[in-house]
């Protein structure tokens, strides 16, 4: 009997393309990661990163000068060569610092610059609690501490109560992006809380990626990052939901 030769399988035929606009630099390789453990070219799935550029400070003004409309704008049209099925600002503190309404209003326009559509970090953390039904939680924030309690009244205007807040002062995104691994576990283990139903890592430009099954072991209960669960919310806007085992329980659950 003659023996069939294997054949790889092939790709899918149609591409999911998310854009992120990502501020400055820190963690961005988080992205090509996620690509990778979603799985890529055999997946359909890109995940392509854009810069817009502006003061790394964990401040206030400086964060709404970072999230404006005209520095999204921008975003967007260097990820028009890339024709992205969805478009998502990966920043929390650039999102949630405009209050609901505001962020609200930001997305909308991103999408309407983009002609896709668009959300942000912010609002992915309230989807991604919701889909996984957590409704308590603690926050690890690597923030100071004035811009975290916005954070923590976001989540309060999205039905998601903060039983627990823990800052670590980091005063720009560039410090943030210099964590080591075990410094990233070390700050968010020592921020959760046992009444938490899960544990929120707010800041994209901190590397968590790699780290989120062992937090999620250490601690028991889930963990929403930043930088997953920004991914996690371009994926929901073309209706896709992988299952993937290393990027914890977020991607665990089909039909998110």
């Amino acid at each position: 009997m003659p023996i069939t030769p294997f054949a790889p399988p092939e790709p899918p035929s149609e591409t999911t393309t998310i854009g992120f606009i990502y501020p400055d630099h820190a963690a961005e390789d988080d992205y090509p990661l996620a690509e990778q453990l979603l799985g890529g070219d055999m997946a359909g799935i890109k995940l392509p990163v854009e810069h817009i550029y502006g003061t790394d400070l964990h401040a206030v003004p400086e964060l709404l000068d970072l999230g404006s409309e005209g520095r999204l704008a921008d975003g967007a049209a260097l990820l028009a060569k890339h024709e992205p099925d969805a478009v998502v600002w990966a920043c929390t503190s650039g999102s949630f610092v405009y209050g609901w309404d505001g962020a609200r209003e930001q997305a909308d326009r991103l999408a309407a610059v983009a002609g896709v559509p668009a959300s942000s970090t912010s609002f992915a953390f309230v989807n991604a609690a919701r889909a996984l039904g957590v409704r308590r939680v603690a926050v690890a924030a690597s923030y100071p501490d004035d811009v975290a309690r916005l954070f923590v009244e976001f989540l309060g205007t999205g039905g998601v109560e903060v039983v627990s807040m823990g800052s670590a002062d980091i005063d720009t995104a560039a410090e943030v992006g210099e964590l080591s691994p075990e410094a990233v576990v070390e700050l968010a283990v020592s921020r959760d809380h046992p009444a938490a139903d899960a544990l929120l890592v707010p800041d994209t430009a901190m590397r968590t990626l790699g780290e989120i099954n062992t937090l999620e072991t250490r601690l028991g209960k889930p963990v929403l990052t930043a930088n997953q669960v920004t991914v996690w919310e371009g994926l929901r806007l073309t209706g896709k939901s992988p299952l993937v085992r290393t990027l914890g329980a977020l991607f665990g659950k089909r039909g998110n």
